[in-house]
């Protein structure tokens, strides 16, 4: 099953997401730019988005956890996530990852094509992907 987390989910989320600060998270969760996923009940992942440019729906998180990995978890995530975004009116979505993490081979086979990198003093190359939808 895939969600809108909501403001009771804030605290079984903090546990894991550690890439923001906790009044982040609420912001995000009230605006519905996380989206949780559940097996059996149990959480097994989510997917946080925003925009960039302010107009283009971006994917700043997906996480699937351990055990849950290379099940087709993260393509129905994300899959789910490229409907809303069309069904909002979006024509594309991006997200990006590290030069130095697997997560470009996962987004290349799900159909997001590479537009573009930034380069910061204190990380690998961050790559940029595209997806029409």
């Amino acid at each position: 099953m895939i969600r809108y987390a909501g403001s009771e989910d804030v605290d079984m989320l903090k546990q894991y997401e550690r890439h923001i600060p906790t009044a982040m998270l609420q912001q995000c969760i009230k605006e519905k730019r996380v989206l949780l996923m559940f097996q059996d009940q149990t959480f097994i992942g989510w997917l946080r988005y925003g925009f960039f440019w302010d107009e283009l729906p971006f994917m700043n998180m997906l996480y699937l956890l351990e055990g849950y990995r290379r099940q087709g978890n993260g393509r129905r995530l994300v899959d789910f996530w490229e409907k809303e975004m069309g069904r909002l009116g979006y024509h594309y979505v991006l997200t990006s990852t590290q030069s130095d993490e697997p997560g470009q081979h996962f987004y290349r086979a799900v159909g997001y094509q590479e537009c573009g990198s930034l380069i910061l003093p204190w990380q690998p190359l961050e790559m940029v992907f595209i997806k029409e939808l």
